[in-house]
């Protein structure tokens, strides 16, 4: 029961009716709300697909005949879909009671509200180490993005989960994509038509069997109208890179020296037709650098905005741009969340620009953008003597779609 691979079918609840979305609901039910030409369930079952899942069950009640004319089987999804259709008036526990026969042993329950660029391979592996019988994913929250509902010990393993959100010292909140065994989790769920988590959840975190899977990377929902422009801009998915500056746009400086000011910032050959050529392609460019020149004294925020403004009007007259740069400016020292190897400017980055950062690049030169970028979850490359910033877009990022050739690269 260990083994990933007995982890195929992915188990999702999408039979309410979507009140809070009305009128969008009235003939449509809110999996179905179209984003970019697809509706919102296809963007969970591709991404489910591309996870390895083999099967999907829907548990329908609204308006089923609108999933089921659009779904099929699955087949030309490359996906088997399956269904359960029950009354609408049921509530999550009833809802999934009623299709225990069609549950697999070990599942991976999914909410059509959320979608969530998962890891399921990570997600696994924690879930084996605990050895619980269900393991919430969970937004860290940071940022206040919506009310807190949980609180998480310091081994992974829930202590509190509040349906209410009004208990003190919450931090975090679950977004489903729950990993479940049904030999623990289905005798728990009452007969009743209650709310599954409200029902369930308590009993699980009383018997410490209840863990939390901990992300930073932003959730998107289908809850409620005022969500649905984020939505949008996450599920357009425009191409994005991030780029390391020191040692991959610039020439580095010796260890524990500093770009102090911009007669000092050296370009490294290639690096502006690199730039020229991603924004070429339709692709954003992020730039994160850790600082601590700032934090040591060598020197100030307003000259870093100097030598920033100064790369930016280099780069324009290259016919090139970056959207973004986010500096941290703390010692090695200081605890901070934003310096490399911590994500932090990573998930920063995610949040400001919508991205899905399981699908950017991630570009540095040393181990702490590789760890960094591993911790996010990006696709993390090393620029170094022998493979250049402009080499590793052009060889990785952009096979293939070289379809704009630009003077000097």
């Amino acid at each position: 029961m260990n083994n990933i691979t007995n982890l195929k079918q992915a188990v999702i609840l999408a039979g309410g009716q979507g009140s809070r979305l009305r009128p969008l609901t009235n003939k449509t039910p809110k999996p179905m709300i179209p984003f970019h030409g697809k509706p919102f369930l296809l963007y969970l079952i591709e991404m489910l697909k591309e996870q390895r899942f083999e099967k999907v069950l829907l548990l329908l009640g609204y308006l089923p005949h609108v999933v089921k004319d659009y779904f099929g089987d699955g087949s030309s999804f490359g996906i088997h879909i399956d269904y359960s259709i029950t009354d609408v008036e049921n509530e999550t526990a009833r809802r999934l009671k009623l299709a225990e026969d069609k549950v697999d042993p070990v599942f991976l329950l999914m909410y059509c509200d959320n979608y969530w660029p998962m890891n399921i391979s990570r997600m696994w592996d924690l879930f084996v180490k605990n050895n619980v019988a269900a393991q919430v994913s969970a937004y860290s929250n940071k940022d206040k993005y919506t009310k807190d509902n949980m609180r998480v010990n310091e081994h992974g393993i829930v202590s509190l989960y509040d349906k209410s959100r009004s208990a003190e010292g919450l931090q975090g909140v679950d977004i489903g994509f729950v990993i479940m065994r049904k030999e623990v989790v289905y005798p728990l769920i009452p007969q009743e038509n209650v709310n599954f988590e409200k029902a369930v959840y308590p009993l699980l975190v009383e018997n410490q069997q209840l863990g939390a899977y901990m992300s930073d990377h932003r959730y998107y929902s289908v809850g409620s109208h005022e969500r649905l422009p984020l939505t949008a801009a996450f599920l357009e998915n425009q191409p994005a890179i991030i780029l390391d500056r020191d040692g991959v746009l610039n020439v580095k400086p010796p260890k524990a020296r500093y770009v102090t000011m911009y007669n000092e910032f050296i370009w490294l050959p290639g690096a502006k037709d690199a730039v020229k050529l991603l924004k070429a392609h339709g692709y954003r460019v992020i730039v994160i650098t850790n600082q601590a020149g700032i934090s040591r004294g060598f020197m100030t925020e307003s000259d870093l905005d100097t030598i920033h403004n100064n790369m930016k009007e280099d780069l324009a007259k290259h016919g090139a741009a970056i959207d973004a740069i986010y500096y941290c400016p703390h010692g090695w020292d200081e605890g901070c969340e934003c310096r490399k190897p911590k994500p932090g400017m990573l998930f920063q980055a995610q949040k400001d620009f919508h991205l899905d950062i399981t699908k950017t690049f991630f570009i540095g030169d040393d181990v702490r953008d590789k760890q960094a970028g591993d911790a996010a979850g990006c696709k993390t490359l090393l620029v170094s003597s022998q493979m250049s910033v402009l080499q590793a877009i052009k060889e990785q990022v952009l096979p293939g779609k070289l379809t704009l050739p630009l003077a000097g690269c």
